[in-house]
């Protein structure tokens, strides 16, 4: 089966496009923990209602497009809200106890979108012109796919460069290197936390529309893909940009192709694959300097 090229490069592919959604989720939970010491279990559901306002979107306005522009925002509002009503008041408080306030964010939000949209799986269509198919070695790919693929690289790359070659950039990567440092600077660090918080709700609410017209739009899709995010960071390591795209692509492809080389045992697959990570380098693959042993 795996000999087949055109099989191959649609498994390939798929591993890429899984690869890029965890990217999107994964980069801004390890940044927010790296610069913050912050475990936002709650990550995950600004993606699910970020999902939900483009299904909304899409069936009042008739356009995907409209949803892509206005939800993430819509994301980015919603957890910068979350931050400076809640979550900046347990910041300080440990990481129990933020993961009991955020895992109770979960739960509201969960019964949220059951109050309003119900509990069956909703469908967010196509937009018409990536409704077709691409020809990789006579097999026919979704374009859609190839939509995500390149959404997912054009924000690896804008990343890069904000984060090294802009000030911002600097300033967020020195914070999660050494913060007491940068404070004794004279930098408004407050003002870069919620910065980078919006930044990650922003993405997490652009991987949660992107996401939406492959995988549906359902109460729980937050715990579903929250699981693979935190193991994509424990992989990649903490606070790290580079680790956040190698433990997405490592993830991303044990995923896929696991389920079709041992479909009975994919998840423990993953599982097996962050152990041996964290056996080599308990650390992570590519930590920040804060985080390495």
């Amino acid at each position: 089966m795996l000999l087949d090229p055109a099989f191959l490069a649609a498994q390939l592919l798929n591993s890429l496009q899984l690869a890029m959604l965890l990217f999107l989720l994964a980069i801004g939970l390890s940044v927010i923990f790296g610069l913050m010491n912050f475990l936002n279990l709650a990550h995950g559901t600004i993606y699910m209602l970020s999902a939900f306002i483009a299904y909304s979107v899409t069936q009042h306005l008739g356009s995907f497009w409209l949803a892509l522009a206005l939800a993430p925002l819509a994301g980015a509002a919603i957890g910068l809200a979350l931050f400076v009503v809640l979550l900046r008041r347990v910041e300080a408080s440990g990481h129990l106890v933020q993961v009991l306030v955020t895992v109770g964010v979960i739960y509201v939000g969960m019964d949220a979108v059951r109050m309003i949209y119900g509990d069956l799986p909703n469908d967010v269509p196509l937009p018409a012109v990536l409704s077709g198919t691409v020809d990789v070695f006579g097999l026919g790919y979704p374009a859609y796919r190839f939509f995500i693929i390149g959404i997912g690289l054009a924000v690896q790359l804008a990343l890069y460069f904000a984060l090294e070659r802009t000030r911002l950039g600097a300033v967020v990567r020195a914070g999660v290197d050494d913060r007491a440092t940068v404070e004794t600077l004279g930098i408004d660090i407050g003002r870069v936390f919620r910065l980078v918080f919006a930044i990650g709700a922003y993405l997490a609410g652009l991987a949660g529309v992107i996401s939406a017209p492959v995988f549906g739009v359902y109460p729980g899709m937050d715990v579903m893909i929250i699981v693979l995010v935190l193991i994509v960071v424990v992989v990649g390591g903490l606070g790290s940009f580079h680790g956040a795209i190698l433990g997405s692509l490592l993830i991303g492809f044990a995923d896929t192709f696991g389920k079709i080389l041992l479909p009975n045992f994919a998840m423990m697959l993953i599982y097996c694959v962050m152990a041996a990570v964290l056996v080599i380098r308990p650390e992570g693959l590519i930590p920040s300097r804060r985080f390495r042993a």
